[in-house]
């Protein structure tokens, strides 16, 4: 049986305590009567009254003074006297002063009111108005009253209400009073900005369009890799549009409970005929959007009935004009294909990559917002960041800010910039990790080995810089930078790329005569691009112009789970000795430069132990010569405080979806744990 939780019952009991305490003094407020019990009242008058105060047998009075009548209302205690008649004012066993009670109305000349005033034992007291006395008489029922709604019926009421919303829509009106993101502020998307302005100038002028008989696109399907700008691009057209602008997520239509996802998107489209036209922005619709048919449980689940009412919605039997849906995905390959045809996404923009100017021009965007110093070129920036998205370039220059901001510098130079570009892509250096002189003796024969065969390669992308700090997993790094953004891969150039991999193998065992686990990622690299040259690219001569595998750079639960192999254990068998082939003839060829460059391979692994950081050119230079001249403000890594970030820029180039990544071919990963 499972346990309850002691916690969760006291939690629950809590509030009926607080309950029942209230009641219960609101109960003993109402029947508690302080007062004493008095006997019988005697009846006198005026002059009765101030011959007994006189004589000292009035204990104590009260004069009630009303705001209705001169009368006064006067009542009090005559004491009790003994046998020779003197009174006697010794309170009881309870604490109250016995006597005989009396209450009488009269008139009280205005010379004997101020001496009663002074006496010590009269009071006077104000008579309270009616709406006092009915108010006080009525309060405690009111306060009684208050709590039963309060705790009851108001809680009650709002169950109601919460059930009775839980299928609203959550979609949001834009306020344009908030969003000041207009087209200016997007940069390096400058086509699919091109295709989404047509949106906003239907908007404002739509008999432009409908002159020549054109229909604006129902829907608007942005796709492209995170950080490239899909959720800005967004935001600018409700900047610019002068219509209404609702934005909800794909994950705000599903719930636990079946119906409630479609009962939203049917409100939600309800809320925006009311405000048409419009613009509605799903962000992430592969949340609701996904492949009906291919997941592992029933087919009647809640994702597949929101899709269903969005399908119809989009355009069904009773679909309207006038609502235009924009959505944003980074997984198109999930989606249904009725969501993707003609007539409910009839214009898909692919969002990508910015280039080389892209990137600049988003720097520049971004750049507005810090300040930088006059010597900063963003164009050196921008072209040494390829593959970077637009979130990157964004947060590269926040990074810098940081950075210049520890310094204590009041503005941004080269240098914070190109420390945050590593920053970002990569992470901090980590200066403090404890590494003894073996470890960095094999660390640095290692990226000495990726750096020299980097150098003397045709086809590697040109060497940037190397380094034995460790940075994120790695305990040493070797970027190349390519000169121009990378579009295609070609043969020759991922064969030097994987020969270049093999090298830090080859040195490391060359230095101690033993391997370890530090070449993991370069054989994990080597291994995927050797692989999507034989199955993707048809670079095998043996196996020809054939895709093997599909594309497996997505896994679709259900779909790529119940489908096999699409070719035999032959041709499986055939797949791996090509990969070992490719591997092998590149650990050879590597094997071979190495040994015939020992001497230069040992300068390169010695600078390096003593300045931790070189880069290409002077790698270069002791390829070229056999000699290391350090420049005059290079200090040796020994120099540099503990904690320090360093200028050791690491680039990746661009992914492509049917290649590999070729960047930080170099990087040796940090020893795993036994």
């Amino acid at each position: 049986m499972e346990e309850k939780d002691p916690n969760t019952t006291e939690r629950s009991m809590k509030p009926w305590i607080i309950y029942l305490v209230i009641f219960g003094a609101i109960f003993v407020l109402l029947t508690l009567n302080t007062e004493p019990k008095k006997g019988a009242e005697q009846q006198m008058d005026y002059r009765e009254f101030k011959e007994l105060l006189d004589k000292g047998h009035i204990v104590e009075a009260k004069i009630k003074y009303s705001q209705t009548t001169d009368l006064r209302e006067i009542s009090g205690i005559i004491a009790k006297t003994d046998s020779n008649g003197d009174p006697v004012n010794e309170p009881g066993r309870d604490g109250h002063k016995h006597g005989e009670h009396f209450t009488f109305e009269s008139y009280i000349p205005k010379d004997h009111e101020v001496q009663l005033l002074t006496a010590p034992n009269i009071t006077q007291e104000r008579e309270s108005t009616l709406l006092m006395s009915f108010l006080i008489t009525i309060l405690p029922f009111l306060i009684i009253v208050f709590f039963i709604y309060f705790f009851f019926i108001r809680q009650i009421k709002m169950a109601g209400k919460g059930a009775m919303n839980f299928g609203k829509s959550k979609a949001r009106m834009m306020d344009k009073d908030k969003n000041k993101i207009t087209f200016k502020d997007v940069a390096g998307v400058e086509e699919a900005k091109d295709e989404v302005s047509e949106l906003v100038e239907f908007l404002k002028d739509p008999k432009k369009f409908q002159k020549l008989g054109g229909r604006i696109p129902k829907g608007i399907l942005m796709i492209g890799a995170p950080g490239t700008g899909k959720t800005l691009l967004a935001k600018a057209i409700a900047g610019e549009a002068d219509s209404g602008f609702f934005n909800i997520s794909g994950s705000d239509f599903v719930e636990m409970f079946v119906g409630v996802g479609a009962s939203r998107v049917r409100d939600m489209f309800e809320q925006a005929r009311k405000s048409t036209p419009c613009l509605v922005f799903i962000d992430e619709i592969d949340a609701v959007g996904r492949h009906r048919g291919h997941g592992l449980g029933g087919g009647n689940d809640e994702r597949e009935q929101t899709l269903n009412a969005l399908l119809v919605e989009m355009d069904g039997f009773d679909s309207q004009e006038g609502i235009i849906i924009i959505a944003a995905t980074n997984r198109p390959d999930v989606l249904d294909p009725a969501l993707l045809r003609p007539g409910r996404f009839d214009r898909q923009i692919t969002v990508s990559l910015p280039d080389v100017r892209g990137r600049e021009a988003i720097l520049k965007v971004h750049a507005k917002k810090v300040k930088l110093a006059k010597k900063v070129d963003l164009s050196i920036i921008a072209r040494g960041t390829p593959g970077y998205s637009g979130a990157e370039l964004a947060n590269l220059l926040n990074e810098a800010a940081l950075l210049a901001a520890r310094r204590n510098k009041k503005r941004i130079g080269m240098v914070e910039l190109e420390e945050s570009r590593d920053k970002v892509r990569w992470g901090r250096e980590r200066r403090s990790m404890a590494m003894t002189e073996e470890d960095k003796k094999r660390t640095a024969w290692h990226e000495a080995g990726h750096a020299i065969i980097n150098v003397l390669l045709e086809h590697c992308h040109p060497l940037h810089k190397v380094t034995i700090i460790p940075r994120g997993q790695s305990l040493g790094s070797t970027m190349s930078l390519p000169k121009d953004d990378v579009l295609n891969y070609h043969r020759l150039e991922m064969l030097d790329t994987i020969c270049m991999t093999m090298g830090g193998r080859i040195a490391e065992e060359m230095y101690s005569g033993d391997v370890s686990s530090g070449a993991a990622g370069d054989i994990q690299q080597a291994t995927k691009m050797a692989r999507a040259m034989v199955c993707q690219f048809g670079m095998s001569d043996k196996l020809g112009m054939v895709m093997y595998g599909g594309d497996n750079e997505y896994v679709f639960l259900g779909r790529d789970m119940a489908k096999g192999k699409d070719y035999s254990e032959d041709t499986a068998q055939l797949i791996d000795t090509e990969m070992m082939r490719i591997t092998r003839e590149s650990y050879e060829r590597a094997e071979t430069i190495i040994k015939d460059n020992r001497d230069k391979l040992e300068i390169i692994a010695e600078c390096l132990l003593e300045y931790e950081t070189l880069d290409g050119k002077q790698v270069e230079e002791i390829v070229r010569t056999g000699k290391f001249i350090p420049p005059n403000d290079q200090k040796k890594g020994g120099d540099g405080p503990e904690g320090q970030e360093a200028a050791t820029p690491l680039s990746d180039p661009p992914k492509n979806k049917t290649s590999e990544d070729d960047g930080d071919l170099g990087s040796a990963p940090a020893p795993a744990p036994a």
